[in-house]
């Protein structure tokens, strides 16, 4: 089935002066210009284009590869402001609209924002700087451990918003984050868990994770031993830490951290306390 805003592999059906039209099966021939089609293409090869719609509201096909996609999320730069809205540049010859009503502030030539892309009802190809109206509008299904890409959104208290696979909402928290992050920057990274409410803790170093999962189980077997308590918090001296379970002090104050984030278990001044204990 083919997708609008989307990257689709189409048949070449025949040449003509001015480009190849592709067999779009129900939507009828797509043309490919001659500016765009790579060299030596023929009648029947196929060819993956991304399809949008031109300055006449005609569907046109292109090998070249915008900045973003339907259901993607990027950083785009305003280069106009216009009485229906702002227009960014998103890579291809006609630029991208973001119209008023999808503006979360009002959007400023030459700044850049983030943005959403989708399909709006006129079936026109828009942007949308609301990003709480697109995100996060299904279930994630992730487990522990698992790779994902995230996009920096916003710096917050507790660490910095993220979208996570152009879908969702994520959290980096600032104990974890050792370096600035920058609005837009992309990178990978790693579920920690999917909170209740469905948003989702992060964690960059894959290592890390690792470590401080393993090291939350001993937290907690340890705890148990002694009857709910430890007298170790994460003011206790290293030595000390490392004397008891073999890790610096940094992994063991991100151990107790996210166990306390989970709510087993209460950190006191003298030490650590198994909730339900």
């Amino acid at each position: 089935m083919l997708a609008l805003g989307k990257v689709n592999r189409l048949t070449v059906k025949k040449q003509v002066k001015f480009g190849f039209y592709l067999d779009g099966l129900s939507w009828g021939e797509i043309l490919l210009p001659n500016n765009v089609a790579p060299a030596g293409l023929e009648i029947g090869q196929q060819l993956d284009v991304f399809l949008y719609l031109d300055s006449e509201d005609q569907l046109i096909a292109t090998t070249e590869q915008p900045k973003i996609k339907v259901g993607e999320v990027a950083q785009l730069q305003v280069i106009a402001t216009t009485k229906v809205g702002a227009f960014v540049n998103w890579g291809l010859k006609k630029d991208l609209l973001v119209p008023f009503s999808e503006q979360q502030i009002p959007l400023k030539e030459g700044n850049k924002y983030l943005l959403y892309c989708y399909v709006d009802n006129s079936n026109r190809i828009v942007a949308s700087s609301k990003l709480d109206r697109h995100l996060h509008k299904t279930t994630p299904v992730y487990n522990p451990g698992d790779k994902v890409d995230i996009i920096v959104s916003e710096q917050t208290d507790i660490g910095y918003k993220a979208i996570v696979n152009h879908q969702h909402w994520g959290v980096l928290y600032k104990n974890e984050v050792f370096k600035p992050l920058r609005r837009g920057e992309k990178m990978q990274a790693f579920i920690v868990k999917v909170r209740d409410d469905g948003k989702i803790d992060l964690r960059l170093n894959a290592t890390t994770y690792k470590q401080a999962l393993e090291l939350t189980e001993q937290v907690l077997k340890k705890l148990q031993q002694n009857g709910g308590k430890l007298a170790l918090t994460d003011k206790s001296s290293p030595e000390l830490i490392y004397a008891t379970f073999g890790v610096s002090k940094k992994a063991y104050k991100q151990a107790i951290g996210t166990l306390y984030k989970d709510k087993k278990i209460v950190i006191l001044e003298a030490g650590i306390i198994l909730v339900n204990s």
